[in-house]
């Protein structure tokens, strides 16, 4: 079937929209690795664009070369495997258990989750109950209060509601408990919003850094966004006060670097779940 001229026009005009919405989205990205690599002058001067000048990797050299960079990697690599596995179980039961409209208190359990979204004890009270519960200086203080986010308990459970009701009446007669349900039948059928759950997740907690700047106080159990915001903040002092050139290179590029550092785990992540996020996202936010 032959296109009419009408719509071979608006494939056109299409094309370039949205090649001009790409090329404004991929910009920042661009001009931010350009600028981590780029030397002082350029970068104060504001010369830099879309390519380095004045090629320089001295502070890629200063952060890499850390032993304690690693360490705090490593945990916030630590962090964001356990805290993911874990607010997928408990966000995962949860919104399964929510989509049984029939289950006695739902409404309230349902209320009980979006009161969260608007209200919370403060920042002052939840210092006071993660100290008292002996939390700080651990793993813990920064995977169980962000726990389940409602957001997604809400996506899961519109998802798990627009499954069809057959599938787990047969299985209910297969003889499969509840779990088996959940396992066997709920859980392959929901590979789409499950990864895109997965990538919020580790997103949200990857990028964390207040939980642990707050709960934490010792270096050596950062994950590496404190250690990056650390040393930014170090950094901008020491060039403030009128240090080194090496200072004042790694002041002048400090936040791109850290950028790029950060932003390259997730986007090597993104690629792998990327054919279930539209999907996800869609299925899990459209009733039926």
């Amino acid at each position: 079937m032959r296109s009419t001229r009408g719509e071979r026009i608006f494939q056109v005009i299409n094309t370039i929209v949205l090649l001009g919405v790409v090329a404004v989205t991929l910009y920042p990205f661009v001009n931010i690795i350009a600028q981590s690599f780029s030397g002082e002058s350029f970068i104060r001067a504001g010369q830099v664009n879309l390519w380095p000048k004045g090629f320089n990797t001295t502070t890629y050299q200063l952060v890499l070369s850390d032993e304690m960079f690693w360490t705090n990697y490593r945990n916030t690599v630590v962090y964001t495997v356990v805290a993911t596995v874990i607010a997928m179980v408990l966000t995962t039961c949860y919104a399964y258990v929510l989509s049984k409209k029939r289950l006695r208190g739902r409404n309230f359990l349902i209320g009980i989750a979006v009161f969260t979204m608007f209200f919370n004890g403060g920042l002052i009270p939840n210092y006071v109950l993660i100290s008292s519960l002996g939390l700080t200086n651990s793993l813990w203080a920064i995977v169980l209060p962000n726990a389940i986010s409602v957001f997604n308990l809400l996506v899961m459970k519109a998802f798990f509601e627009n499954l069809p009701e057959e599938l787990e009446e047969a299985a209910q007669i297969d003889g499969l408990s509840t779990f088996g349900i959940l396992f066997r039948i709920v859980l392959p059928l929901s590979k789409a919003v499950m990864a895109t759950m997965v990538l919020f997740y580790a997103v949200a907690f990857w990028n964390s850094w207040f939980q642990a700047f707050l709960y934490m106080d010792r270096a050596d159990l950062f994950p590496v966004t404190v250690y990056l915001r650390n040393l930014i903040a170090g950094a901008s002092t020491a060039a403030s006060s009128g240090g080194g050139s090496d200072l004042a290179q790694v002041a002048s590029n400090i936040q791109s670097v850290t950028m790029v550092l950060t932003v390259l785990p997730i986007l090597c992540l993104y690629p792998f779940v990327q054919r279930y996020f539209v999907s996800g996202i869609m299925l899990g936010s459209v009733k039926g």
